[in-house]
């Protein structure tokens, strides 16, 4: 999974419009992060822009955010006027409303609109709730459209067109072309809470606020975990400060009024954030300080921010052993050879172990073919790796990552077996992604030297280790795996042991809930991955990851997770556990949610 935020524009020089704007005129109501963005995008697609706001001072502040990026760009600059007049619009072809979440607000503005325009204007409303509901209440049902940008200003791509029950035909393929001619991507969506991107995203960034506001990971932790181990550009609380976490918390009280699902009620920290006014990157600070503002960068990254962690004694580490034969496995003895330990993998057979050892010099030559290791390097790696089908052969490892199949029973018997084989002082460690750690450590007799090690995959590629320590677990040996991550090049993120940790903890209620759009035929397979990459700038759409994990893996893990929390929303979707039942497994054998 990975991300980046989402809006009617582009940062940057705009994308060539693929046609013609159907609008020749507009007026957009509201110069917040979404309405400047839109007016913007408009006039550099050569439309005349009248942005109308409610009182002086906002429409200053509007109009520095609407012309601050178009520096440069005199002919859009001057299609752009500004007023507090609403009257101003009576003569545009398209009125835009993109006032707070608030919706007698927004139907008041709407319904004044409508009578000073043409019957044959087109309204749209930017609201993440019902746009039926507005367009009724301002009288123009039939004309009446919303167009939702995913993630935030000013980055992206897709933008939701919802349509209520009786929106003329036409004024759904007016906006469907307007978007494309503002150069992004439309995403037809129905007209239920949250439509489909909005849901999926405002879900996930509440889970994260929830997460950090338990204290269960820091800011940092919590970002660098999910921009580090799914590919985010951008971690979930970064992303809430960019869309304003105003905007965000009446979002998200809106969607808990209409559902009453708690992964969308509104955790208290965001209320006490916006009641101080730290409202994120457009007032300077929120979870992080913004010097520059929306278009400039929090003043600490995330994913660049060094885990600040007192100094602990560490045991040496000199060799490692990595038991398991799957890619997992595989991946994590190659990230250790190649960083210089010397390496033993242990399967169950010795066929099995030399299968994983060909798979790992398989991608070291593709790494030599690609660049990314010098051939002498590569060589040497493999001379530190040795195939073994006995556990007896990690005996004289300084630390054992045990990479076996996501089953307690399994992994309780291979530490049972490490605890009898290993030398005293040796760091044994699981890279369960949603057991308890704490259930394999308490099997042996040292379980003061038992942790998590929870490797992302690729793991020659992803850089996040979550380091998982236990009520049990010892300071130096927590100590030890910090350096060693360091010494392999990783981010490690200490956490405690609690199913999912960080990312799945995050990640697959999110998963989940796409499946649910999909089971509830509220959305095609297609259209629910398409306004994630496109609209948040993920490398996947959610059905497309699940279908790469394995959907029999995910939904180990997801009933992993229900299992520990025992909340309805973590429940597998039914849609999922059918298709495993009728063995489609994804990527791996060649069908999942999609076809491959």
């Amino acid at each position: 999974m990975t991300a980046s935020p989402a809006s009617p524009e582009s940062s940057g020089a705009p994308e060539a419009p693929l046609a013609a704007p159907p609008f020749a005129t507009a007026a957009v109501i509201g110069l917040g992060t979404v309405g400047s963005a839109f007016a913007r995008s408009l006039a550099r697609a050569g439309v005349t822009v009248v942005a109308v706001e409610a009182d002086a001072a906002a429409l200053a502040a509007g109009r520095e955010r609407t012309e601050g990026p178009l520096a440069g760009e005199p002919d859009a600059r001057g299609r752009l006027s500004y007023t507090l007049d609403l009257a101003a619009a009576a003569d545009s072809e398209l009125v835009l409303e993109a006032v707070p979440e608030d919706h007698a607000l927004k139907a008041d503005v709407l319904r004044r609109a409508h009578g000073l325009c043409a019957p044959q204007a087109v309204f749209a409303t930017t609201t993440s709730l019902s746009v039926t509901r507005v367009a009724a209440a301002c009288g123009r049902l039939p004309r009446t459209v919303g167009l939702h940008p995913v993630g935030h200003a000013p980055e992206g791509g897709a933008v939701e067109v919802v349509t209520t029950p009786v929106t003329d035909p036409s004024v759904r393929e007016a906006a469907v072309a307007l978007v494309a001619a503002l150069g992004r991507t439309a995403v037809p969506a129905s007209d239920r809470p949250g439509f489909t991107g909005g849901g999926l995203l405002m879900g996930y960034l509440g889970g994260a606020v929830a997460m950090y506001e338990r204290r269960y990971a820091s800011r940092d932790a919590i970002d660098a975990a999910m921009t580090l181990g799914c590919g985010l550009p951008l971690g979930p609380l970064a992303h809430l400060d960019l869309i304003g976490l105003d905007t965000a918390r009446d979002t998200l009280r809106g969607l808990y009024e209409q559902t009453g699902q708690a992964q969308f009620l509104p955790p208290p920290l965001l209320d006490h954030m916006v009641t101080a006014g730290l409202l994120g990157a457009k007032a300077g600070r929120g979870f992080y300080t913004w010097p520059d503002g929306p278009s400039g960068a929090p003043q600490k990254a995330a994913a660049e921010a060094a885990a600040s962690r007192p100094s602990q004694p560490v045991r040496p580490v000199r060799r490692v052993g990595v038991v398991g034969s799957g890619t997992m496995a595989a991946g994590i003895a190659e990230v250790f050879a190649r960083s210089g330990f010397e390496t033993v993998l242990v399967a169950r057979t010795d066929v099995r172990a030399k299968a994983a050892l060909e798979r790992v010099a398989g991608s070291v030559e593709r790494g030599i073919k690609r660049g990314k290791i010098s051939a002498v390097d590569g060589r040497a790696a493999l001379e530190r790796l040795v195939p073994a089908d006995s556990l007896e052969a990690v005996a004289d490892c300084d630390l054992v990552v045990e990479a076996v199949a996501e089953d307690l029973a399994v992994k309780r018997k291979i530490f049972r077996g490490l605890d009898a084989v290993c030398r005293p002082g040796a760091v044994l460690t699981t890279t369960t992604s949603s057991l308890p750690v704490v259930e394999c450590a308490a099997v042996t007799s040292r379980p003061e030297d038992v942790l998590g090690m929870h490797f992302f995959n690729p793991a020659p590629v992803m850089r996040l280790v979550e380091v998982v320590g236990t009520v049990l677990t010892a300071e130096d040996t927590l100590g030890t795996v910090h350096e060693v991550c360091g010494r392999l090049g990783k981010y490690a993120v200490g956490i405690d042991d609690r199913a999912g940790f960080i990312v799945n903890a995050l990640l697959f209620p999110y998963l989940n809930s796409s499946v649910r759009l999909l089971e509830e035929h509220r959305a095609a397979a297609g259209d629910i991955d398409a306004v994630m990459t496109a609209g948040c700038g993920y490398p996947m759409g959610p059905l497309t990851l699940l279908d790469t994990i394995g959907l029999d893996v995910s939904l180990q893990i997801q009933n992993s997770l229900h299992a520990s929390f025992q909340e309805p929303s973590l429940k597998p979707a039914r849609h999922l556990e059918h298709l495993v039942d009728a063995g489609f497994l994804g990527r791996k054998n060649g069908r999942g949610f999609h076809t491959y």
